[in-house]
């Protein structure tokens, strides 16, 4: 009766020794999977961060791109010509004031800003249902033949997520085109110049000679816990200390409509 007595308490000892084998094997197994998923969860958040970025990166050049390539376009039976330079710019700043009288305020980004002008028509323009001409922001502006002057520059927008945006100011008040640009940084090159140069490098009457334009545009990602590291627009390494991935996206773009006139 004791033989077997001591037989049970060994099988019992026995099956308690598996069961805290077991457990610690589950916990090392459940710590893992979840350490897997936190690491999967975190390379697909800094993956869909990354796609965000370029494809903001990529619409804001093709915007800008678009309205700079247009810069001094007249239709060739207009009978006027603009009241101003095709292009206008602005050095860590934004162009205010009247069309025909462009003057430069600073903005707390340091973006650089821009004013593109040209005629509006169904071929510069998509035409509203109507059949007038639009802005950038696709506001009827008018009939075909009326003069047309964009105005673009980055600036910080605190009710958005990525606290950044790419606005045009067109007929109306400024709206946000583009989430997450941070900043525009312009080059201009002149006709016959050896280099580009910064807005608050050209006299008000050299902006008609204008030529081409160097874009840079500095896209901004989500907040992550970690010091970030990119190549800003001057092409030099630098150190998100707020923890946000940033691409710098460049395009040298050719003034088409003044190209010949400057030549």
């Amino acid at each position: 009766m004791n033989i077997r007595f001591a037989h049970v308490r060994q099988q019992a000892g026995h099956t308690l020794l598996e069961l805290t084998i077991a457990v610690a094997l589950g916990l090392v197994v459940t710590l893992g999977a979840l350490s897997a998923y936190r690491t999967q969860r975190q390379a697909y958040a800094h993956a869909n961060d990354a796609a965000r970025i370029h494809e903001a990166g990529m619409n804001a050049l093709m915007l800008i791109g678009e309205q700079i390539q247009m810069a001094g376009f007249v239709a060739a039976d207009a009978r006027s010509t603009l009241a101003g330079p095709a292009i206008f710019g602005c050095a860590a700043g934004r162009p205010i004031g009247t069309d025909a009288a462009l003057s430069c305020e600073p903005l707390p980004s340091r973006s650089d800003g821009l004013a593109v002008r040209y005629q509006g028509d169904r071929v510069s323009t998509w035409p509203t249902v109507n059949g007038q001409v639009t802005d950038c922001l696709g506001q009827g502006v008018g009939v075909a033949g009326v003069e047309i002057v964009n105005r673009y520059y980055a600036d910080v927008a605190s009710q958005t997520t990525r606290g950044s945006e790419l606005y045009c100011a067109g007929a109306g008040k400024p709206q946000p085109l583009v989430e997450g640009v941070e900043r525009l940084r312009l080059r201009y090159w002149t006709a016959g110049a050896a280099q580009a140069v910064e807005a608050s490098a050209l006299a008000r009457d050299q902006w008609a000679s204008v030529v081409a334009v160097d874009l840079c545009v500095l896209v901004r990602g989500a907040a992550f816990a970690r010091r970030m590291r990119y190549v800003d627009c001057d092409g030099g390494q630098a150190v998100g200390a707020d923890g946000r991935a940033r691409q710098a996206f460049w395009r040298h773009i050719v003034l088409r409509n003044v190209l010949p006139a400057a030549s």
